[in-house]
C-alpha cells in the first residue's frame, strides 16, 4: 500500500498530477481542488489511495488524509467506485459530503454527474453511518477568504496557461460562480473554465 507520495510536480493535466519520486514519474489522479493547489516544479505531498484492477494499476492523490479516507469510504457503498467518489469529492469537500449525508440533501449528491434521485437516496441511506459529522466550519470558510477568482486564476496558471488566458476564462465563468448558493466551488469553476480555453484553442 502506497500511503503517500512525495516529490516534484513534474506535470499537470486537467485530472492529472505526475510527481517525480527517485527519478520515476508516478501520475496519479487528482481532483481539480487538489490539483489547483499544486504547482509546477515545485515540491509536494499527495496522500494516495491505490485502487488495483485486473488490468490496471491506479493512483489517485489527494491534498489531505481526510480527502482520502473520505474517497475510501465512499466506496463501501454500492455502486460507488473510485471514479464516481472521486466526482463527488470533486463537486464537494468531505465535510461538504458529511453534512449532505447528515440532513439527508438529496440535491447535494444529484448535482454529481452520474448520481440520479434514485441513487442518492441509496446512498444517503448506506453512507448514513460512515462517513460521521463534519468536522468542523473552519475549512470551509478558508478558501472564501482568498476568493475564489484568485484561487481559479493561480491554478489556471499552475497548469501552464498563460495570465491573459486565466484572466479571460476567470472572466467567462464569472457569471455561473456569482450565481452559485454560498461560497463558489473552486473545482466546478476549474472544470468550466478549461472547457471555455479548450474551445478558444
Amino acid at each position: 500500500m502506497i500511503a503517500f507520495v512525495s516529490g516534484t510536480i513534474a506535470a499537470l493535466a486537467p485530472d492529472t498530477a505526475v510527481v517525480e519520486v527517485g527519478g520515476v514519474g508516478m501520475a496519479l489522479q487528482c481532483t481539480p481542488d487538489t490539483l489547483a493547489k499544486l504547482r509546477l516544479g515545485e515540491a509536494a505531498k499527495l496522500h494516495t489511495s491505490l485502487v488495483v484492477r485486473e488490468d490496471s494499476l491506479t493512483l489517485y492523490g489527494f491534498a489531505d488524509d481526510d480527502e482520502r479516507q473520505v474517497f475510501e469510504l465512499l466506496q463501501t457503498a454500492s455502486g460507488v467506485g473510485p471514479r464516481l467518489a472521486q466526482a463527488m469529492l470533486a463537486v464537494h469537500t468531505p465535510d461538504a459530503l458529511r453534512r449532505a449525508v447528515a440532513s439527508n440533501d438529496e440535491k447535494a449528491l444529484i448535482a454529481v454527474p452520474g448520481i440520479g434521485k434514485k441513487g442518492a437516496q441509496k446512498l444517503l441511506l448506506e453512507l448514513k453511518d460512515r462517513l460521521g459529522a463534519p468536522t468542523g466550519v473552519a475549512a470551509a470558510l478558508a478558501p472564501a477568504a482568498q476568493g475564489w477568482r484568485d484561487q481559479l486564476h493561480t491554478a489556471l496558471v499552475g497548469l501552464g496557461y498563460a495570465p491573459r488566458e486565466a484572466d479571460e476564462a476567470v472572466s467567462a465563468v464569472a457569471p455561473e460562480a456569482e450565481a452559485a448558493e454560498g461560497t463558489p466551488q473552486v473545482g466546478q469553476l476549474l472544470k468550466a473554465a478549461l472547457q471555455t480555453l479548450n474551445r478558444a484553442r
